[in-house]
């Protein structure tokens, strides 16, 4: 399969998040590889904060997608209706989708994120696959802006006030410095609290980048001895730190 043929694939989510994807690795392998290696590959148990994230993506990226968003009237995820209604699975309630709106509506009033979303020369929901430290790497960039050349992030945060120290904590460093290699453009987030409705857009220092690829480095270098030592024995290895 050719690299086009790979990336056209990719740019259905069945594919991307399913076995075909799972050839490479990408940011969210990040945390896994750097804390937990065995579980790489493990399915992640939904929570509600991914799925608030998800439905704001889709409602400024893909809004077309919407409906295959599953929404409960109902209060919590502890009444009889939500139980009846989800059947299991894990559904928005109705006052978060009326919350995502509102951060939407923000976000799209605000004329420079406007522009920078809606330009004249962009692309939705990319991928692309780059080899970076001798492994294949994808991505998926929310926003691609050529004119400005920029790729964009979207994200909702708890604090705006404290963005820079969650986009450590998250990885949005090693995100960053990977999309750059898939891309070829400087990243920016466009963040919005989901509070105080306050939106804050960060670009990215060489220190930050410089981390993320730290974060890459040593990713690989577990996944390598994890995954492609035949010396290594799992049931051998322990966490080695002085306190």
């Amino acid at each position: 399969m050719s690299r086009e043929e790979e990336l056209e694939k990719l740019k259905d989510d069945k594919h991307y998040y399913g076995d075909f994807g799972k050839q490479f690795l990408s940011n969210s392998d990040i945390s896994t590889l750097l804390n937990n290696p065995l579980s790489l590959g493990q399915p992640m148990k939904p929570i509600p904060a991914f799925l608030i994230g998800g439905y704001f993506h889709t409602a400024i990226l893909e809004p077309h997608k919407l409906k295959g968003f599953k929404i409960v009237e109902a209060t919590t995820r502890n009444t009889k209706a939500y139980r009846e209604i989800s059947e299991g699975e894990l559904c928005l309630l109705q006052h978060e989708v009326d919350k995502i709106e509102m951060l939407v509506e923000t976000m799209m009033s605000n004329d420079i994120c406007k522009g920078l979303i809606r330009g004249r020369n962009v692309d939705y929901e990319v991928p692309g696959i780059a080899e970076i430290n001798g492994k294949l790497w994808k991505g998926k960039a929310d926003i691609i802006n050529h004119d400005e050349k920029l790729i964009i992030d979207l994200k909702t945060t708890a604090d705006i006030n404290k963005f820079k120290y969650s986009a450590t904590k998250y990885n949005y460093n090693s995100q960053a410095y990977i999309y750059q290699k898939l891309f070829g453009y400087e990243m920016i987030f466009m963040a919005i609290d989901k509070t105080t409705k306050q939106i804050g857009i960060y670009d990215c220092s060489p220190k930050f980048l410089s981390d993320g690829e730290e974060k890459v480095q040593q990713a690989v270098e577990a996944y390598d001895l994890f995954f492609n030592n035949p010396d290594f024995k799992p049931e051998n290895y322990f966490i080695n730190k002085t306190l």
